[in-house]
């Protein structure tokens, strides 16, 4: 079972000597990284995306740290735009994609060869292109023989886990003026702003009983984490949550939105994870004085992090905890659930899932955003996990931006 040792949380050059690329310095930099691609964008004429003219359809083409842009883009888009919004990987790109579609291709690199194929056939194809990405590379010289729009990134963005705002920004962006989402600038601008006021918040400083980052790291190390969202925006930061404990924290995480996803979560709760399989038995206490090497390892708990959509819960009362947000892995206090809808019927179930969770042995950590647009909480929600899944690697000795066995993936795939 993972160990994470909360004095390697507060010593600044434990935290500094770990984070061999920044990571920490990189995600703090989320709403310098808006406002600046708000100006790139701007610059590079983001006004005449797709020739000013709606497209028939859109197809976001992006993977690995890029893939959340397809994924927010999707999301905002849901409710109010007039054409289908749709997300690929790699090719082949569909056949019905034509002169009278958008692809939006993202790579931070401009080199990442699913995106660049999928920019390169739709160029091919007559289709109008967005790109995101490195200036002067390959992505870069596919949009420009297209006369499509290109967007820069930036300096200094060296991962697309810790650059999603240089990415996704621009996107919504061209959206915005094509009709498709409502987000404006001043939405971007608003996201910006509590970004920063995060990353304040979540800063390597703090200490970790006022950090909310820190202290949901140190409670959901050693459990085996589920993610539970209530409505659409906190679906957002559950499927963020899965790749970056995974790909970061280095622990699988699986995740589901309510109201369709919460049984393959709720059965969790009868499995080998919570105390009694479910039935509610007190485990014994951890014995202090247990040999690692000759008693049997202590089984690992199950975590279950809970994602709310907006700042208050479905009763309408105000949450308490550090900056609109509610840590707890104690029994008692059932709390409803926000969202964008089904509000009422949502806190109740959510309401029953927490209690049966936490009755079940299981520690319960809830997250609520600011009041603000969509964007903006999805935002805040996005970049708590991110800092939490920051700090749970950095707290178990790992250096979050290194794997070796993603290096070695990568010699095998010749990447």
């Amino acid at each position: 079972m993972a160990h994470l040792d909360e004095s390697w949380l507060d010593d600044a050059g434990h935290l500094e000597r770990c984070d061999s690329r920044g990571s920490l310095r990189a995600l703090a930099t989320a709403g310098a990284q808006v406002r600046e691609a708000l100006t790139l964008a701007r610059e590079a004429g983001i006004d005449d995306v797709a020739g000013h003219e709606r497209p028939r359809s859109v197809l976001v083409g992006a993977l690995g740290g890029s893939e959340r842009v397809g994924d927010v883009l999707q999301t905002l888009a849901q409710p109010s735009s007039p054409v289908p919004v749709m997300t690929r990987r790699d090719v082949p790109l569909p056949g019905w994609v034509g002169p009278l579609d958008l692809v939006i291709a993202v790579s931070l690199s401009g080199r990442a060869e699913g995106p660049l194929a999928l920019a390169a056939e739709a160029a091919r194809r007559g289709a109008s292109l967005l790109t995101v990405g490195a200036d002067d590379s390959p992505l870069a010289d596919v949009c420009a023989r297209a006369r499509g729009v290109h967007i820069g990134v930036g300096r200094g963005r060296v991962s697309s886990r810790t650059s999603l705002w240089s990415l996704l920004t621009p996107v919504l962006m061209g959206a915005r003026r094509l009709g498709l989402v409502d987000v404006s600038d001043d939405d971007l601008l608003a996201a910006a702003a509590t970004l920063d006021a995060e990353s304040e918040t979540l800063r390597p400083s703090s200490e970790h009983f006022v950090n909310p980052a820190k202290l949901a790291a140190l409670q959901l190390a050693g459990t085996v984490p589920v993610a539970l969202a209530d409505g659409p925006v906190a679906a957002l930061a559950a499927r963020r949550a899965s790749s970056m404990f995974a790909r970061t924290a280095r622990v699988p995480m699986t995740w589901g939105e309510l109201p369709d996803d919460a049984a393959d979560l709720v059965a969790t709760l009868d499995g080998p994870f919570t105390a009694g399989a479910g039935e509610g038995a007190v485990s014994a206490p951890d014995d202090i004085f247990a040999d690692p090497f000759l008693d049997a390892p202590r089984q690992p708990s199950l975590g279950f992090l809970t994602l709310h959509s907006d700042a208050t819960g479905g009763s309408g009362a105000a949450r308490d905890g550090a900056d609109g947000f509610f840590v707890s892995d104690v029994p008692g206090g059932a709390s409803g659930l926000g969202g964008t809808g089904g509000v009422g019927a949502l806190a109740g179930v959510a309401s029953g899932i927490q209690e049966s969770a936490r009755a079940a042995g299981a520690v319960v950590v809830e997250m609520h955003p600011d009041a603000g647009p969509a964007i903006a909480r999805a935002a805040q929600l996005m970049h708590r996990v991110d800092f939490t899944a920051t700090y749970l690697a950095l707290g178990q000795g790992l250096d979050p931006a290194v794997s070796r066995h993603v290096t070695e993936l990568r010699d095998r795939l010749g990447r």
